[in-house]
């Protein structure tokens, strides 16, 4: 309901998939949003995991802001949350003494939502998706692989990722300090696409961030450990 009164309420011009249909872009956008603010909830599994995701995007996001990519009020709530995901740092430190449940990580997911919606809707959706990346890629290939294997996606697992790398061996800032240098470099990626109009280069700079954010997969699950 809350993504639902969130998409209906932005403009009708939504530069977002301008090729589709006033009503079936609306509805792509909410199960597109629904799915968005459940994996943000999915991933907040292990210590300062959604601290090093909203910390580097949210940043990111404001300085776009600045840059005029953003309407003010999401350059504001931007800062906003940057600001307060900055001051639960201390008390999520692992091991932690504070966690963000279902309360904390479901109104993050929306707001994070909202904020990448509205960059996609000045045209720039290349820099949208890349921004989450990391957490898209996670998520959605570990729903797609529990699906394929018949097990249930409602109940409690340890698929993703960053939790088959914990049972490796990975140590939480081992984890943490990957995703948070991955998604630095993605919020680099993402503001070359805000200073050039070519298509060519968008795609060629998305494609860097999925080989990126598949080389991390890849570390996560076993297939190659990086080196220090």
């Amino acid at each position: 309901m809350a993504v639902s009164v969130l998409i209906l309420s932005m403009a009708s011009d939504l530069h977002i998939l301008p090729a589709v249909p006033w009503g079936l872009k609306r509805a792509l956008l909410i199960v597109g949003t629904v799915w968005f603010v459940n994996l943000v909830n999915f991933m907040d599994g292990i210590d300062w995991m959604t601290v090093a995701e909203v910390v580097p995007v949210t940043a990111a996001l404001a300085v776009f802001g600045l840059m005029g990519a953003l309407p003010r009020d999401a350059t504001v709530v931007s800062l906003a949350l940057c600001g307060a995901m900055i001051g639960f740092v201390p008390f999520n430190r692992p091991v932690a003494r504070l966690f963000l449940g279902d309360v904390g990580s479901l109104p993050i997911g929306l707001l994070l939502g909202w904020l990448l919606l509205s960059l996609a809707a000045q045209e720039h959706l290349f820099a949208a998706l890349l921004l989450p990346l990391y957490y898209l890629a996670d998520a959605t290939i570990t729903v797609l692989r529990c699906l394929k294997k018949g097990e249930p996606i409602t109940q409690a697992h340890r698929s993703h990722f960053y939790q088959q790398a914990s049972d490796r061996g990975f140590s939480v800032y081992q984890i943490v300090g990957r995703v948070f240098a991955a998604n630095i470099v993605l919020c680099a990626l993402a503001g070359a696409t805000l200073v050039t109009a070519s298509a060519g280069l968008h795609v060629i700079v998305l494609a860097i961030g999925c080989v990126l954010v598949g080389a991390l997969l890849l570390n996560f699950n076993g297939g190659y450990r990086f080196k220090y």
